[in-house]
């Protein structure tokens, strides 16, 4: 089990960037190099883990969020990432209710002096502990066969991309949600 120390979850592959500081270029985690230029955060795949994402306390906590900001809501127990345009908001990527046990974390203050890893640029003015900046690049999630077999103890806000069934895997802390793109 982690030890955990702050109230935002990052987990996993992101943690072994937190204390990289600023970078500017491209991050490999669990192998050497990234997939192609395109890509400024790339995973090893068959990894059998996935990123988790921050638990937020509720969505309303969030301090000015930026398009494509995603969390995990401990108070609707669901994963959202935050739209931006006309009709900005949080939406619900979960379906269903999930589950969390955040007694894990009470025990512990948030860490508000933590200085944000930035990848892409040397700063940025979005809110978070890891921020991928740029325009050009685009991050690759952790990529494994069957997460939902194969995961044996995911994590609330755990996402990684199916590579048999080519989907999105959300995991809430209850079920799988799945989303395949057309």
């Amino acid at each position: 089990m982690v030890n955990i120390k702050y109230k935002s979850i990052l987990g996993l592959g992101c943690c072994l960037i937190l204390g990289m500081g600023t970078a500017l270029g491209q991050t490999a985690v669990g192998k050497k190099t990234v997939e192609n230029e395109t890509v400024i955060l790339d995973f090893k795949e068959g990894d059998k883990r996935g990123i988790i994402l921050p638990w937020i306390l509720e969505e309303n906590q969030v301090d000015s969020p930026v398009g494509g900001t995603l969390i995990f809501d401990s108070k609707d127990k669901k994963v959202k990432y935050y739209k931006e345009g006309t009709n900005p908001g949080w939406v619900d990527l979960s379906i269903h209710e999930g589950q969390v046990d955040l007694s894990i974390q009470q025990a512990y203050a948030e860490n508000t002096a933590i200085t944000p890893t930035v990848i892409g640029s040397r700063t940025s003015a979005a809110k978070g502990v890891l921020v991928l900046e740029t325009t050009t690049k685009a991050m690759v999630l952790p990529r494994m066969e069957s997460p939902h077999l194969n995961l044996l103890s995911p994590q609330a806000g755990t996402m990684v991309f199916d590579t048999v069934s080519k989907m999105l895997c959300i995991f809430n802390g209850n079920e799988w949600s799945f989303w395949k793109v057309n």
